[in-house]
Parts: structure tokens; C-alpha cells; sequence
């Protein structure tokens, strides 16, 4: 049946790691606490969001500078997984481990260096964070506190700080390390935005797609391959924190993953972006099977005369006949009719739907018919029509049908 790209490594593949720069006072505890985070890959201590002067500890520190709003703030750069913890819930922990109400301080340290400050690198990111932000400040006016005045910003530059801050608390046990949290909780931390039912994966045949929220690779299957995908295998879109309930055994960490699913357990998947003659080939293989649908559309196979799905075919009411992997419409019966010849006949596709190749083989000049989306063999194309028209000889066995 031909090569099947299963569990394929491409240099495709989505690099599962961004970051974030937070202020929440100082650097040493806060770095302690997010490396502690499942998802996380690295934390680093820093200054951002100053200006006037070289981003160093000792001037920031500097007596004129503690009131100073051109002063760096002391910020920790997170480095994360997206896919293992996501940034809504990085956005969570931020809140939840300082008092974002307070205004240049954290506690008995006093200055603009101590803000509470989310540095963002893209308008989306700004987003969630204010998405999270109006959430806590629910929580916090409920428990009688005040107004949050954490600073949303565009990050400029992270200065990473002397090498003697990087993580100091590992190299100083018993360091300072206050807690200046209001103890006011998300609902158990629990990231809501990855609550999903996968109820309906487990039963039947199932294609499951993870994605991450950047990325660009992701993005073009979508626009390749998915945007245009009507087939009958539903496909569904998830994080690889969301297969809650599901057997699947291909490593989620690259994105875009594609799963092929049966009755909730993976058969098969492909890392990396695939373009649509890999997909449907691989789609193919699953819902097909060794059948002689798989050999027309993967191999240029063609129907035995007067097969079971023409005689099933030839006599439909009015309807489409849509491509059985891609479920696009190609052909309508209006342009449909008998040629005698024991396979479907149609004077003319749907247009922009099918594109042509020549094919010499057998010692025939032919031109070969094949689906634009799927590039799944239909058939041949030749002059000798009804009054002068076309005659598109199709493949029945990789074609389904929708009445109108």
C-alpha cells in the first residue's frame, strides 16, 4: 500500500518553550518558586523596564532611584512549556504569590524596583493577562482587599542580573525569602480553560490534533489542510493537556501531533506539520484499510467494471458526490450520465475542485483526474462526451454521496 508516514519527525515541529517576565517584588524568592512549577524550564533573575541608566543591582539599589518610575523593576524571566502548563495558569501563580495591591512595595521592601509588573511580548499575552487579572481582583474585593495596581507593559529587554542572584536560594538555603502573599486562591489553581470532554473520542474512528496557542506550524495545517477538511473521521483540536481519558502513545511535546484514533485508543500518529497529500494518505490508511478504495486513491488503481459501489451510484436522486476522505463535493448529478462503460461518467467536475496530470503509463497518453484537497486518484478524463463534452471516467470506491 505503499510508504505510510507514521510517528514522523520532521524539523517541522513547533519548539514548545516560551517565556514571560514578571515582577513581584524580590527576584530571589520569586525565582525559587516558579522553578518549583510543574511545566516550568527555567527561571532567571533580572531587571526590565527601566531606563536612564545601566540595569546593574547596585543602581537600582541606589537611594535616588528608590522612588524613581524610570527605575528597573526586579523581574524573574520564566521559561515555560506551553503545552505542560499553560500561561493562563502562569498568570495565576504570578497573582497568587505577592500582593499585587500594593503600589512600589512587597512588604518591608520599599521602591519602584518592588513593583508588581507583567512585561508581555505580544497583544494576545497582554490579553490573558488581563483576563486573569479581572479575575483575581473578583477574589481579592471579596476578601476585602483592595485594588490591584500590578503595571501591564510591553516587555523592552530582560537584563539578566549578576551571576551571584542567579538561583540564590539554591546556593543560600536559609537566604531571605519573604511571603508576601495575600492567601487568596484561584478555585485549586485549577486552569479552567483546559476542562474539556472527551467523551465522544471514545467511541468510533477520530482524528486528534495538538496544538499549542503560538504556533506558527499549527497555524498552517489549519490554513493547508484543516480549515478545508469537511471528511466523515471527525477531527478535533487539542492541548497535550487535554487528553484526559485517551490512550495515546506518540510523544505530544512537538505540534502540531496528529493522532489517529479508534474507540479512544491511538493507532498511530505523525509529529510535525504535514502537508495534504501526507494527511490524507495517512487518513487514508486508517479509514480505508487494504481495501480497493485504499488502492485507487494511494496507488492509481482503478474499480472493477459494474463494482458494488457504481451499480449503488448509478441511480442516486440528486446530491454530490463528495471526495471520501476530504468530503469535499466534486461532482453533481445534474452533469452526471450513463456511458455504458461500467464506471460513473460526468461531463464536468464542481469547479476548483480536482486538478489534472498527465499519465503515460501502459503506453497511453491519458490525462489523469485527481481531488485538489485530498490528491486522491479519481480517474482519467477523455474528448469523447455527450454532444461534444467531456467524459470524466470516476472511480466509484473513493467517492461517498450526499443527496441534496
Amino acid at each position: 500500500m505503499g510508504d505510510l508516514p507514521i510517528a514522523v519527525k520532521t524539523d517541522k515541529l513547533s519548539v514548545q518553550q516560551s517565556s514571560i517576565v514578571l515582577g513581584l517584588g524580590c527576584f530571589w524568592g520569586a525565582e525559587k518558586k516558579f522553578a518549583l512549577l510543574p511545566g516550568v524550564i527555567d527561571v532567571k533573575s533580572g531587571y526590565a523596564d527601566g531606563r536612564g541608566f545601566d540595569a546593574t543591582y547596585r543602581n537600582i539599589t541606589q537611594r535616588k532611584h528608590k522612588f524613581n518610575p524610570d527605575n528597573y523593576a526586579e523581574v524573574i524571566e520564566v521559561t515555560f512549556n506551553p503545552e505542560q502548563i499553560s500561561l493562563s495558569l502562569i498568570f495565576r501563580h504570578f497573582f497568587e504569590l505577592h500582593d499585587p495591591t500594593q503600589q512600589n512595595r512587597q512588604g518591608n521592601d520599599i521602591g519602584t524596583q518592588y513593583r508588581s509588573t507583567i512585561l508581555y511580548n505580544s497583544p494576545a499575552e497582554k490579553q490573558v493577562a488581563l483576563e486573569v487579572q479581572a479575575q483575581y481582583q473578583t477574589l481579592l474585593t471579596n476578601a476585602g482587599f483592595d485594588k490591584i495596581t500590578t503595571k501591564l507593559a510591553p516587555l523592552d529587554k530582560f537584563h539578566a542580573a549578576e551571576t551571584y542572584h542567579q538561583d540564590y536560594l539554591v546556593k543560600n538555603p536559609n537566604g531571605y525569602c519573604p511571603d508576601h502573599s495575600t492567601g487568596v486562591r484561584f478555585d485549586k489553581t485549577k486552569d479552567k480553560s483546559r476542562e474539556v470532554d472527551n467523551t465522544a473520542i471514545l467511541s468510533g474512528q477520530h482524528i486528534v490534533i495538538i496544538d499549542s496557542e503560538f504556533c506558527p506550524y499549527c497555524d498552517l495545517f489549519k490554513k493547508d489542510v484543516a480549515n478545508n477538511y469537511s471528511g466523515s473521521v471527525p477531527m478535533h483540536f487539542r492541548k497535550a493537556m487535554e487528553l484526559e481519558g485517551l490512550e495515546v502513545t506518540t510523544p505530544t511535546w512537538a505540534t502540531p501531533t496528529i493522532l489517529f484514533m479508534q474507540d479512544g485508543v491511538e493507532q498511530y500518529g505523525i509529529q510535525g506539520y504535514v502537508n495534504n497529500k501526507d494527511f490524507y494518505k495517512a487518513l487514508g490508511y486508517f479509514k480505508l484499510g487494504k481495501s480497493e478504495a485504499f488502492n485507487v486513491a494511494f496507488n492509481e488503481g482503478t474499480d472493477s467494471r459494474y463494482c458494488k459501489q457504481y451499480e449503488l451510484f448509478k441511480n442516486t436522486p440528486d446530491g454530490k458526490f463528495i471526495d471520501k476522505l476530504s468530503g469535499i463535493a466534486l461532482f453533481d448529478t445534474d452533469d452526471r450520465f450513463n456511458s455504458g462503460s461500467g464506471w460513473l461518467s460526468f461531463t464536468k467536475p464542481i469547479d476548483g475542485t480536482v486538478t489534472y496530470v498527465e499519465d503515460n503509463r501502459f503506453g497511453m497518453q491519458r490525462t489523469e483526474v485527481r481531488a485538489k484537497d485530498s490528491d486522491i486518484h479519481l480517474g482519467h478524463v477523455f474528448d469523447d462526451g455527450p454532444n461534444g463534452s467531456k467524459r470524466y471516467c470516476i472511480n466509484a470506491t473513493v467517492l461517498d454521496f450526499v443527496a441534496d
